[in-house]
């Protein structure tokens, strides 16, 4: 009716992954927090008086899905690979970036090729899955974070179109114009979104780009400094039990 209140503040929620809903190094799925998770989701979709949560990760795709599955987010496109690919659960359906050429392709290919021949017998290994963008990990994070700068050498010496960062353990190298931020411009076009009626969560540099597309913007309490004095919230708790608290702070 005219004149009336909007049910809830924010359409949707986009949530990091790693760091966020799950931990970064691999120990198990804190269920019970994701199953307060999912009960969100369901009572989003069911009312329609709180957000929807969604996922913004560099995670390649098939892991954001069994991820949004396990949330219950059935309706929301998922932004994956940083950005490469939007996943649509309500169509099953994952769509490259059109911005991402042949020529783009072949120069994934060529720095996969290249790590696993200058780093692979050093025990650096690459994570399986992804389309259009190299991630390396190594036992010994002070090492990794050591071969950054040779990479990014061997990017510019090859013109190699690669954005490399590190994260808490993995080096991420992309595509410079494919992003976290323009996969969710492509989420909010997908979805009609305006920016405002986004809330974001994420918890390291890589998730500046979240922060800067989101009306509001929120971390858990494990989240990098850095990261934190862009939030507008700050969870006392730390990863999923920390998404669980913002979202009962941005629901109310």
């Amino acid at each position: 009716m005219p004149g009336t209140l909007p049910l809830r503040t924010y359409d949707l929620v986009i949530a990091d992954i790693d760091g966020c809903l799950v931990g970064e190094a691999g120990e198990p799925f804190d269920l019970p927090a994701l199953a307060q998770v999912r009960e969100h989701n369901r009572l989003a979709i069911e009312r329609g008086d709180r957000p929807i949560v969604t996922l913004c990760t560099g995670r390649p795709q098939p892991f954001a899905e069994a991820v949004s599955r396990l949330i219950g987010n059935t309706l929301i496109p998922c932004v994956c690979e940083m950005g490469v690919w939007l996943f649509d659960p309500a169509a099953n359906r994952s769509t490259l970036d059109p911005a991402i050429t042949p020529d783009h392709l072949a120069a994934v290919a060529g720095l996969s090729q290249w790590a696993q021949t200058q780093f692979g017998p050093g025990g650096v290994v690459q994570q399986p899955g992804k389309a259009a963008s190299v991630s390396l990990w190594h036992p010994d994070t002070a090492y990794l974070r050591s071969l950054a700068p040779l990479i990014e050498q061997q990017c510019a010496r090859q013109r190699w179109p690669f954005r490399v960062s590190m994260t808490w353990f993995y080096i991420n190298c992309d595509l410079a114009h494919i992003s976290k931020a323009s996969g969710i411009a492509r989420l909010l076009q997908r979805t009609n979104t305006p920016r405002q009626r986004l809330a974001g969560i994420g918890d390291t540099d890589s998730d500046r780009a979240i922060a800067q597309s989101v009306g509001f913007f929120a971390c858990p309490s494990n989240a990098q400094p850095a990261i934190k004095e862009l939030a507008h919230f700050i969870a006392k708790a730390p990863e999923a039990h920390g998404v669980v608290e913002i979202l009962r702070h941005i629901s109310h």
